[in-house]
């Protein structure tokens, strides 16, 4: 394999070079993110790694702070004009000033004399101010191919004409949109594609490195649909035998309605853990991540039918999804009366126009006297409505974002029709509790988890219900 090809991440300071760095590499630990200016001051090196090896070498550099200063000493290092902008830029660096009032400056152009490309990240929010032009001059002092990548261009203070009409005064009339908060479908190849018009002899390179990263996000797709199955699957098969004197027994009875509750709420959330992991996100390190608003949001109440609302969930045309959770019992048997005290959930949409939901199946052994308690469809929908929607929302989110995660709407039938599909697929699940994970075979958890092995059949089941949930990423 070749050299990777060095590419100098450029800019003014604050304009999202190291958000841009995150999301094109994944590398949530990566450098620093902050609303301050000057956060990078330093040149830093990440790769881009295509089969374990590295294809791009990305350079994060500083901001530049004062270009108009340095203009100006830069013709007076050449008053007669007779060295050409590169050879100007080295006396320059090997001045003084250099180490001086103009260090910030001095590592940008060291790196850009020693790249095969840049990228000069702008943030379209700001005006188009003298300055820029300046920053703009200085780069193009150095030589190298400059691909302009126009950051934040969904904002509603977008000023993206201007800044086009500048960048092309000035021959740089090659460039890419990409939203560092909220990439767009297709970002990443536009980008290589884009820069290997620049770099035609790295060409080939190129289309492998946007093949490769293609290719990538669909694995990613693919592992977060079974991940999902996994956790529907999972939910379906729990089950808890209860013998009917201890469900008697209201205070008994609510404790255990508790207890399933927090168990399938547990498992939910490591879902979405491994979710967040799977995108290149993290979990409660607010004071580095670029997702200080992320709490709260994946730590959904799964069975709060208000909460599913304020989720913004919605099912085929835009019915909000309730919760429906309540006791289970054989009336009939048990000669139980449940009221609204047992009672802890709403309903689903308008599938359920009147009464509270049992919570599952209503399950009971006549000769044993036992009752069991399992996840209603209801709650299984909205489990894996919740997580589908949180693994859309992270395809289309970069390291630059810091607001909250919301739900996506796709105004399409098709992430509803997904899951119910997959949900009645899942079906056969109630009749195994050993499929539960960390599960033995008659539903005691077992002292070591690790022992637990999935069954054949249980592996089959989840690659069927992913293969039904991809469709919901397509919505």
């Amino acid at each position: 394999m070749s050299d990777p090809i060095r590419i100098a991440v450029v800019g003014h300071t604050n304009a999202g070079k190291t958000s841009l760095l995150r999301t094109l590499t994944r590398r949530i630990d990566f450098g620093a993110v902050s609303d301050r200016p000057g956060t990078t001051r330093h040149v830093e090196s990440v790769d881009l790694e295509i089969d374990g090896r590295p294809a791009v070498r990305f350079y994060d550099t500083p901001g530049l702070e004062d270009a108009v200063a340095l203009r100006e000493h830069l013709a007076r290092i050449d008053p007669a004009g007779q060295a050409t902008p590169p050879e100007r830029t080295r006396r320059f660096l090997q001045g003084p000033e250099a180490h001086g009032a103009f260090e910030q400056e001095a590592k940008v152009l060291r790196a850009m004399l020693d790249i095969d490309a840049a990228f000069l990240v702008i943030d379209v929010r700001e005006p188009v101010l003298p300055k820029f032009r300046d920053e703009i001059e200085l780069l193009n002092a150095c030589a190298r191919p400059v691909l302009p990548v126009l950051n934040f261009v969904r904002d509603a203070a977008s000023r993206e004409a201007a800044w086009k009409e500048l960048l092309s005064a000035y021959g740089l009339h090659v460039q890419v949109r990409f939203d560092a908060a909220a990439p767009f479908v297709g970002a990443e190849r536009d980008l290589y594609g884009d820069l290997a018009t620049l770099l035609r002899d790295r060409r080939e390179l190129l289309r492998g490195v946007a093949d490769a990263l293609e290719a990538e996000a669909a694995a990613r797709r693919r592992a977060a649909a079974t991940r999902v199955a996994e956790l529907l699957v999972d939910a379906t098969a729990l089950r808890r035998s209860v013998p009917a004197a201890e469900f008697a027994d209201p205070a008994r009875r609510d404790a255990l309605v508790a207890a399933l509750r927090r168990t399938v709420f547990d498992k939910a959330q490591r879902c979405a853990d491994d979710l967040l992991a799977l995108y290149g996100f993290r979990q409660g390190d607010a004071a580095e991540a670029p997702l200080p608003m992320i709490e709260g949001r994946w730590a959904l109440d799964f069975f709060n039918p208000e909460a599913m609302k304020d989720a913004g969930l919605r099912l085929g045309k835009g019915a909000a999804i309730g919760a429906a959770v309540g006791a289970v019992a054989d009336l009939a048997v048990a000669g139980l009366s449940l009221g609204a005290g047992v009672a802890l959930g709403g309903a689903i949409g308008s599938a359920v126009s009147q009464g509270w939901g049992p919570l599952g199946r209503k399950l009971a052994n006549k000769l044993r006297d036992v009752h069991e308690l399992t996840v209603e469809d209801g709650v299984l929908f909205t489990l894996a409505a919740w997580q589908l929607q949180l693994a859309r929302a992270l395809e289309r989110r970069g390291h630059a974002a810091t607001q909250r995660i919301e739900a996506v709407d796709g105004g399409a039938d098709a992430p509803g029709e997904a899951i119910a599909a997959a949900l009645r697929a899942a079906q056969p699940a109630r009749s195994h509790p050993e499929w539960e994970s960390g599960q033995g075979a008659a539903g005691a958890l077992q002292s070591v988890r690790a022992l637990w092995r999935p069954a054949p059949q249980r592996e089959a089941l989840v690659a069927t219900l992913a293969g039904l949930l991809q469709g919901g990423f397509e919505a």
